[in-house]
């Protein structure tokens, strides 16, 4: 099976060291080019860069999103007094109350709810537990990443065997267009020996030179011989690719331009209603086609 990505996906891991754990979630959408967005906690900014280098081995295009939660499950914070500020606190209502009675003595213990007073005891980060914690991260981060290509790699393989039947339909309305009797090389002789009689038969002192000048344009206009071979010059190469697989989005996206513009040739150069209708289908299936196409890496 040919190994084609879609852009679209999901993945997500989960791991833990000591009193931390975590979560990574990656998700991808279509985008013309490989743009990331990374979303860490307060503290992990670090972590960016390595993330972003990860991506882009494993990624060429799409807009993907990560997103690190983190949890710290350790024992109850520890909780000391502000000894200076509550000092600082005591002294201070001394001063301002000194010779009254109005407030009764003074309690240390009214301070304590005194934003300040009472704070956590932070303990020491140890850098060699946080530097094993962060390495454990980016090794979960790339579970997730794998998981986020398996996805895709579905969504491609799905997307692929659509566009395969298209291409068929595609190829289909070409011999159709090919197999109409106006396309036909008689036809076309019969249409030019016509109009050519027209011609001489409105001017007929036309010199020979200007007589063949206005034969090839009369050619050109009704032949569609040459935009037919090119579409089907164009779908043989489409599918090509999908049988060689890889990064083929681009490609794939620059045979869409070509394929319309053969259409759109085609279609003004028919002469009749059932070639007109012909062109119109292949349009739309082209456009159906493009539309799938811009789902693929």
């Amino acid at each position: 099976m040919p190994k084609i990505f879609s852009m679209t996906g999901f993945g997500r891991s989960a791991g833990s060291f000591g009193k931390f754990s975590w979560n990574w979630e990656t998700k991808s959408v279509n985008g013309k080019g490989l743009d990331i967005k990374c979303r860490l906690p307060h503290g992990l900014e670090d972590l960016d860069l390595k993330a972003r280098k990860l991506v882009g081995q494993k990624f060429s295009r799409g807009n993907i999103n990560l997103t690190l939660s983190i949890k710290e499950n350790g024992n109850q914070p520890s909780y000391r007094v502000n000894r200076e500020l509550l000092d600082e606190l005591i002294k201070t209502a001394r001063e301002m109350f000194e010779g009254t009675d109005s407030f009764g003595p003074l309690r240390p213990d009214s301070f304590l709810a005194v934003k300040g007073v009472i704070e956590p005891v932070e303990e020491e980060p140890d850098i060699d537990v946080i530097q094993e914690r962060d390495d454990l991260i980016i090794a979960d981060l790339e579970k997730a990443l794998s998981e986020l290509s398996s996805a895709r790699k579905v969504e491609g393989t799905n997307i692929s065997q659509t566009l395969e039947l298209q291409l068929a339909e595609i190829q289909a309305l070409i011999e159709r267009a090919d197999s109409n009797s106006e396309s036909q090389p008689q036809a076309i002789r019969e249409r030019l020996k016509q109009q050519m009689e027209i011609l001489l038969d409105v001017t007929p002192a036309l010199p020979e030179e200007r007589i063949t000048q206005e034969a090839v344009m009369l050619m050109i206009k009704v032949d569609v011989r040459e935009e037919l071979d090119r579409l089907r010059a164009h779908t043989s190469t489409a599918r090509t690719l999908l049988i060689d697989g890889a990064v083929i989005g681009r490609k794939l996206d620059f045979l869409c331009q070509e394929l319309n513009r053969e259409v759109n040739t085609l279609c003004s150069k028919a002469n009749n209603i059932e070639l007109s209708n012909i062109g119109l289908d292949l349009k739309a299936l082209i456009e159906q086609f493009r539309e799938q196409v811009q789902n693929i890496e």
